[in-house]
């Protein structure tokens, strides 16, 4: 494995903190022991290189060490989360997994012998034969089935290789999210530390924050639209933020505006990536701006006809169960709509959320943007729905703070978005809602019930 650095690394940091999970610290001496450990366990459970092994868990001690030890082991790891049990022997199936490991509360462990045949799909063995390591996570399935997408590891670990700043750094997304891989991969490859939380609960998050000091809170901005709803974070000492980074969708400006007021001095950096081609470097251009400068070494971008296109060295090797969506020059369209200002984007939102009404577009985060500063809002999903003149029209589904007349809600939006934007904008159908409109992964679904 070219990247062996990982373990010598993480070795040299002894009794330092390495994770915390349920409040309780666990030290880089203690993860390279479990790691060693886990090795000789797969081993005797016959895994080699190029076994397809399954873990369902946190980013607890064992579950970490368990990710390591298949990585030591070239062995092809497919991180799954409770999250997502309902799909879960349809993830096995087509990641061909061997074995499946489950990881409790307790961080205890049990072990499934799977039964599929040899394995059989292409790109898989064209990793197999290359002797490296590989990673299997899947799509967020949001826009149509689930994606199964091979990484070789060895590419993903290579950004890693230069040591940059040591953070102590919650762990939002989860296990089985390529983000929440990529903030594991890059705290343990700078000394940092690890916090992992139970759930996504405003107040969780805060609380832990605040009790293990941590530096830096990777998040969605929908996520943090209910931590500013919430108002969680007046109950607690957040003084040792010292950065907030978001992405996975588009930020309503509106949200932005609010958290930089709230959090002066705390620096927004807002990030960008997709599961098929890794986590970018990016630069915003203020902690009040939307205008981000993305790519690094080992990326390329370009735009063409408002759409962003992106070329990396960490890209995945592609789809277990889809056509790759690479160009014949390694080119990727990312689907998602950007404006240019010199080396800066601004991304709108993705082109399959785009709402055409009469030959016109809406960005459905920018009518959210205007629609959460609605009062006794909690938060709104505005998506499109056919109709007959005009193609379609736009619909925004409300979560209210409080119980409110459903025609006082329609009056009060109409008149607070006249002046505010232009009527092919203003949504034509209002309806609300008692259910949460993200997906476990903190991203906004926007599609008609």
């Amino acid at each position: 494995m070219k990247n062996a650095w990982l373990l010598e690394r993480i070795a040299q940091w002894h009794d330092q903190t390495a994770i915390v999970w349920r409040d309780k610290p666990c030290s880089y001496l203690d993860l390279v022991e479990r790691t060693t450990n886990w090795v000789a366990t797969l081993r005797d459970y016959g895994v080699s290189a190029g076994s397809v092994v399954a873990l369902e868990g946190d980013y607890s001690p064992n579950g970490c060490a368990l990710l390591l030890a298949l990585f030591e082991l070239h062995a092809i790891a497919v991180p799954l989360t409770r999250a997502v049990r309902g799909h879960r022997d349809e993830f096995l199936e087509i990641a061909e997994a061997h074995l499946l490991f489950e990881l409790d509360d307790n961080d205890e462990w049990t072990v499934s012998r799977l039964h599929p045949a040899e394995v059989r799909n292409t790109l898989t063995r064209e990793l197999i034969e290359s002797g490296n390591p590989g990673l299997v996570v899947f799509s967020s399935g949001s826009t149509g089935k689930h994606k199964a997408i091979l990484h070789d590891v060895d590419a993903l670990l290579e950004k890693f290789r230069d040591q940059r700043h040591r953070r102590c750094t919650l762990t939002f997304l989860l296990l089985d999210h390529l983000g929440g891989i990529n903030t594991l991969l890059y705290t343990l490859s700078n000394g940092g530390t690890v916090v992992s939380v139970p759930s996504r609960d405003p107040d969780v998050i805060c609380r832990a924050i605040q009790n293990h000091r941590v530096e830096t809170l990777p998040t969605s901005p929908t996520f943090i639209n209910l931590l500013l709803m919430a108002e969680s974070y007046r109950s607690y000492d957040l003084s040792s933020l010292r950065l907030i980074t978001y992405g996975t969708e588009a930020m309503p400006e509106s949200t932005l505006r609010r958290l930089h007021e709230i959090f002066p001095n705390i620096e927004l950096l807002q990030t960008y990536g997709l599961s098929e081609l890794g986590v970018l470097r990016s630069k915003s251009k203020g902690s009040d701006s939307l205008w981000v400068k993305v790519g690094g070494e080992g990326f390329e971008t370009k735009v063409v006809d408002g759409l962003l296109y992106i070329r990396a060295k960490s890209a995945m090797l592609g789809y277990l169960n889809a056509p790759s969506p690479f160009d014949a020059e390694g080119w990727m369209n990312t689907e998602d709509i950007v404006e240019v200002d010199g080396e800066y984007i601004r991304i709108l939102g993705r082109a399959t959320d785009i709402i055409n009404v009469g030959g016109q577009k809406v960005c459905p985060a920018e009518v959210e943007g205007v629609l959460l500063q609605l009062d006794n809002v909690r938060d709104v999903a505005v998506y499109g729905e056919k109709n007959p003149l005009t193609g379609k029209i736009v619909a925004a589904r409300f979560n209210l703070v409080e119980h409110e007349d459903l025609d006082s809600l329609k009056k009060r939006v109409r008149a607070f978005c006249r002046g505010r934007m232009p009527s092919f904008k203003i949504p034509v159908k209002i309806t609300t809602t008692d259910r949460e409109q993200h997906s476990e992964r903190y991203k906004k679904i926007r599609r008609a019930e």
